[in-house]
């Protein structure tokens, strides 16, 4: 009966994830704690008072990070790298363990830090961003699918759908607001080894089909 019950519970935070969309139920959504004032969008977004330090920011509420970092590099890497930018540091302002989660709505005192999902300030080992990618790129690798042209499967060309300012930044990747998360609680944390978590990528990894969007192997 209890295994009936739990089955009973998935299926109607399920079925609230498919009606809500979006950010409800997903990884993102703080909306259960009470450090947050059990509200959702607070953490990240204000409509009043928004931190402009970086450009085109969303009515950014968070504190920002000023870390340095460590970017990738590799012999067969064809594109400049430089330090983080854009919306990517909008990410790292959590994702890079130096600010608390917390730290929100003009405070810098939180105490709630990242572990999991936290790469520090060495992103050696990480996808590279704050890139340009670009047909000149992708024809001076010739492994990578021209953006100007290429399907990004969502709709339009990887430039259109993908690229932030003709970058590549984390959100070409990922979509922090999860529309994709259809399994509730599920989507995100794992109840037992079998269940796949999808976390917030912009489209289904099945089969590489993310990576092989931009990458031509």
């Amino acid at each position: 009966m209890r295994f009936i019950n739990i089955i009973v519970i998935i299926i109607i935070i399920t079925l609230k994830s498919n009606l809500y969309g979006g950010i409800r139920y997903s990884h993102h959504d703080f909306s259960g704690s009470s450090w947050s004032g059990y509200e959702i969008c607070v953490v990240c977004h204000t409509p009043h008072n928004a931190n402009q330090t970086v450009f085109n920011s969303a009515l950014w509420n968070h504190q920002n990070t000023a870390s340095s970092y460590q970017t990738y590099t590799s012999s067969t890497l064809n594109a400049t790298v430089g330090q983080p930018s854009g919306v990517s540091k909008l990410c790292l302002a959590c994702h890079d363990g130096t600010i608390a989660i917390d730290s929100y709505g003009g405070t810098s005192n939180g105490t709630r830090f990242m572990t999991t999902g936290s790469f520090g300030t060495d992103m050696r080992n990480q996808h590279p961003i704050s890139f340009e990618y670009s047909t000149a790129l992708a024809n001076a690798d010739g492994r990578l699918h021209d953006p100007s042209t290429q399907s990004s499967g969502l709709g339009n060309t990887i430039a259109q759908d993908l690229l932030v300012n003709n970058k590549l930044e984390c959100i070409s990747c990922h979509d922090v607001h999860v529309h994709r998360n259809t399994s509730g609680c599920i989507g995100c944390h794992q109840m037992h080894p079998f269940q796949t978590i999808t976390l917030s990528l912009r489209k289904s990894n099945s089969g590489s089909a993310l990576c092989l969007t931009c990458h031509n192997k």
